[in-house]
């Protein structure tokens, strides 16, 4: 079961030729959902491969650079004769905000959109999965994002099973679902030594703009991956406070503590490089496992009882 995220738009307020402003896709089968949507973001979707049958965008404030691609996107989505509702959430301003973004232009828009406002504690639920929204600290109403996977079946044992003598079909099932199963000959079986114990899904935290947060620090307990702003490095740590940013060394220091698996740091300042070397290195002293996002970056998340790819 595949969930990778394509890292859209990996700059801070001003893009550059080597990073567009901020926007993050993250397919899960088939599924795709959109955290942010800055300027330009449907030309990043056709450049970097994502679907556009996307349902639901998270947005985690309101300032333009996490904004603007909006209107662009639905009017593009409209001329596709689109008839899916899609799915808007933000924080406190968020109907506000967005029904102006949606106005912009004259055409009506064809299709349904759904605006939803969010407080910390939130949780969009769907079959297999929450998306859990988190109070960041920025300048403005600022939300970060969860996504948690439900809690999976144990390992099926199908060798196992065959020699007790269980027809293939719906009785697996039942067994694989923890229940007992009457065979044809009378006998009963029940999961013991045939499943495994239930095993958790992926977990996958992506920040927004904000400070160094004890908040977002014990949401990422555990994730699997942190997607974390690191606007500036460790020498501007002063800015990076005054206008509600975090350092690379902010944002390992997070990672560390919480103990995610891995970190991939974005909105990166149009100071830096397309590589920015010394944010990687800054970010690594404190959490080895990181990386610098760049615009058309794909990051798989497999689930954590899986091999991590390097």
């Amino acid at each position: 079961m595949t969930l990778t995220l394509t890292f859209l738009g990996t700059g801070a307020a001003i893009p550059s030729l080597d990073r567009n402003v901020a926007s993050l896709a993250l397919a899960r089968e088939g599924e795709t959902l959109l955290f942010d949507c800055g300027e330009g973001t449907q030309r990043q979707m056709m450049r970097y491969g994502v679907s556009f049958s996307v349902r639901d965008i998270f947005f985690t404030h309101f300032h333009a650079d996490h904004l603007l691609g909006l209107t662009g996107l639905v009017r593009t989505l409209g001329l596709q004769d689109r008839t899916d509702p899609l799915r808007l959430y933000g924080p406190r301003g968020a109907r506000r905000v967005l029904e102006h973004a949606l106005a912009v232009g004259i055409e009506r828009n064809k299709f349904p959109v759904q605006i939803e406002e969010l407080a910390g504690g939130d949780r969009v639920s769907r079959p297999e999965y929450d998306v859990v929204a988190v109070e960041a600290d920025h300048r403005a109403p600022t939300l970060a994002y969860v996504l948690v996977e439900h809690t999976r079946l144990g390992r099926f044992q199908p060798e196992r099973v065959r020699e007790l003598g269980v027809p293939e079909g719906p009785l697996w099932g039942r067994l694989h679902r923890g229940e007992t199963v009457d065979l044809p000959d009378g006998r009963r079986v029940g999961p013991t030594d045939l499943v495994g114990p239930p095993r958790p899904g992926r977990k996958v935290v992506i920040s927004g703009d904000t400070r160094p947060s004890p908040v977002i620090g014990a949401a990422a307990a555990g994730a699997d991956l942190l997607v974390h702003e690191a606007t500036f490095s460790a020498e501007e740590s002063e800015k990076a406070d005054l206008t509600g940013h975090s350092t690379a060394a902010d944002a390992a220091g997070i990672a560390r503590d919480a103990g995610v698996r891995r970190l991939v740091l974005t909105h990166i300042s149009a100071r830096y490089t397309r590589e920015a070397p010394e944010l990687l290195a800054e970010a690594q002293a404190v959490f080895p496992a990181s990386m610098v996002a760049r615009d058309g970056l794909i990051v798989d998340v497999p689930f954590p009882d899986a091999e991590v790819t390097p």
